[in-house]
Parts: C-alpha cells; sequence; structure tokens
C-alpha cells in the first residue's frame, strides 16, 4: 500500500516539474536506525509549515504531548507512516512533501488542535457543514480548498518493536484479546492478594472489556459465545469482590445478578450478592442469597449464619433506633 501511494505521488510529481514527491534534508542525525515493522509504534514531535513559508501551521510541542502512530493501521495521513521509516532514532529532518501526498492533512491538523475542547465547541467536520461552514479554522479552510506542499520536521523520539511494548485494545487480534485476557487476570490476582485493590480492579474491568468484544462477535448462547462467556463470569467476580470491598454494593449486585444469569449454581455469585444486599441494607434479599448458597455448599453453615446473625442483630439495632426515634416525635 505505501509503495502505491508513493509511486501515485511520484507520477504526479513528475508531471509537475520532475519535484520529488519526498525531499528529506537532514537537520540533526539520529544515534540509531531500527528497521521497522508492521506495529511498532512510534512517537515524534513535528512542526507544519507551507513549503517556502516561514509561519509554522502546527508545533506538536504546543499540543502537550507527541504524535503517536503504529505503522499498518492504515493512518489517515500515511505519509507519515513512510516518512518515520527513513530516520533514525533522534532524528531531526526536514521533509518537504507534494501536495497529493498531504490531501489529509488538514482533517488531521484539526483533530490534533479540536483534542482539549468541549464537545460543543467542535465543528464536526460532514460534507455540509464543510460547504457551508468551513472546518473552523481558516488557515486549514485555505489549505483544503488550495492545496500546497507542505513541509515536515519531524524529531523521532521513541521506537517501540511490537514485542515491546503492550498494545492497546484496539490494536489487537482475537488471539492476542484472548492471551492479554488470562495475563490480566494473573496481574489482577496478585494485586489482589497484596492487598492493592483499586490495581486488581484495573486488571479485572480491562479483562471482563476484551472478553465482551470477543462476544459480541458471537451469537449469543452458540457453543463459542458460552465458552467466553464461561471465561468472563469469573472475572466479573473478581471485579465485584474488589467493588463489594470498595463499598459500591449496587455495584456488585448489579455483577453477581449478571453472573447468575450466565451460571444460576454460582456459590460465589449469590454470596457476595448477599453480602452486597446486606451492606445496602436489604435484608430480605439477603438472607434468601444467603440461604440459597448454604443449599449449594453446605461448607457454608457457619459462615452463611454468622451472616445471618449480623443481620438479625442490625436490625434489632436499627428497630431500636426507630422507636427512639418514634418517642421523641410524640
Amino acid at each position: 500500500m505505501m509503495e502505491q501511494i508513493a509511486a501515485a505521488a511520484a507520477a504526479e510529481a513528475t508531471a509537475d516539474n520532475n519535484v520529488k514527491p519526498i525531499r528529506k534534508e537532514i537537520l540533526n542525525p539520529g544515534n540509531k536506525y531500527i528497521e521497522l515493522k508492521p506495529g511498532t509504534r512510534v512517537k515524534f514531535h513535528f512542526q507544519t509549515r507551507r513549503a517556502n513559508d516561514v509561519r509554522i501551521v502546527d508545533d506538536s510541542r504546543k499540543m502537550d504531548k507527541p504524535m503517536e502512530l503504529v505503522l499498518g493501521k492504515k493512518f489517515k495521513l500515511e505519509v507519515w507512516e513512510l516518512i518515520v521509516q527513513q530516520m533514525s532514532l533522534n532524528e531531526v529532518a526536514k521533509f518537504t512533501v507534494h501536495k497529493s501526498l498531504c490531501a489529509q492533512y488538514p482533517f488531521i491538523s484539526k483533530t490534533l488542535r479540536d483534542i482539549g475542547k468541549k464537545p460543543e465547541e467542535r465543528r464536526h467536520c460532514c460534507g455540509m457543514t464543510l460547504q457551508n461552514e468551513g472546518m473552523g479554522y481558516e488557515d486549514l479552510d485555505e489549505l483544503l480548498q488550495h492545496p500546497l506542499d507542505l513541509e515536515f520536521i519531524i524529531e523521532l523520539i521513541s521506537i517501540e518493536l511490537p514485542e515491546q511494548y503492550e498494545k492497546e485494545r484496539w490494536q489487537m487480534s482475537d488471539d492476542e484479546k484472548m492471551l492479554a485476557t488470562h495475563t490480566l487476570r494473573e496481574r489482577g490476582n496478585r494485586h489482589y492478594k497484596a492487598q492493592e485493590y483499586d490495581q486488581a480492579e484495573v486488571c479485572y474491568r480491562e479483562a471482563v472489556g476484551m472478553i465482551e468484544q470477543l462476544m459480541l462477535k458471537e451469537k449469543p448462547h452458540d457453543p463459542e459465545w458460552q465458552e467466553l462467556a464461561n471465561v468472563k463470569a469469573p472475572l466479573l467476580l473478581n471485579y465485584a469482590q474488589c467493588r463489594l470491598i470498595a463499598g459500591d454494593y449496587y455495584a456488585v449486585i448489579e455483577h453477581c445478578s449478571e453472573v447468575l444469569t450466565l451460571d444460576p449454581c454460582n456459590v460465589k455469585a449469590l454470596f457476595r450478592r448477599a453480602r452486597a444486599h446486606a451492606g445496602a441494607w436489604n435484608p430480605a434479599q439477603a438472607r434468601r442469597d444467603f440461604i440459597e448458597a448454604l443449599g449449594l455448599d453446605s461448607t457454608l453453615r457457619a459462615t452463611v449464619a454468622r451472616e445471618l446473625k449480623a443481620i438479625e442483630e442490625q436490625q434489632h439495632e436499627r428497630n431500636v433506633q426507630d422507636r427512639i426515634h418514634m418517642q421523641k416525635l410524640f
């Protein structure tokens, strides 16, 4: 794909006074050349100018963070992928790029400029809006209507090969998501054992999200969907346990109820939902779930007895307080 883009641009540039589509000038040599492959993540700072114009159009250093690309993921401005593959790590270079390769730049620029703005301050770029109102930036409107060659000064500050960083969810294949799910569960378990409940919760939540994405591709209750549901249930229970510790009782009730729709005899889901009902002071529901859990697992007899006794004691205390309150009213 990259070769086709470059070839097409070269053909247009040849017809335009034999100008090369991409011209490079090294401003500061880098210290290490690394051959980039699909999936490599690169970070770089950039300045954009119109060719032969000293005025800066965009500067990533004023946008608070460098630009980040993952090669091979069909970024709209594909010429940037071509550019960084010609650079060494920590190199600074100026690239003059033929206008035929820069058609998408105004849209990329608008997206970057809009970051941090409130949604209502952003102008949606549908065809009708562009025609009637423009992009919301006069210089980008001009560039869109009258394309020009652009100069990019690029500083390549980071190169991470696919095996050197943890991929974000959108980059992963289905197999990679399954592997990441198991890794996140194990990491969450380590955090939980170390009583690092917030970190454990993050791991379990991320793992649940990955499984849910995979489940969307399957027909509900088909064997493939059910297999994924069986992976999701313990993750959701672990997440619910973290929320139980945090006192987020209704979230626990919701998640445990979901597990019980997948596995009606899941003792852990019943027991944790019972404790959440007790914490939210839904005593009838708590008793019901405790008793049902005991019916499925007799080894819980002593534990359930303590929980039911605690509910009775709390109920007695609440009744006493209610009587005192009523006496004060009269």
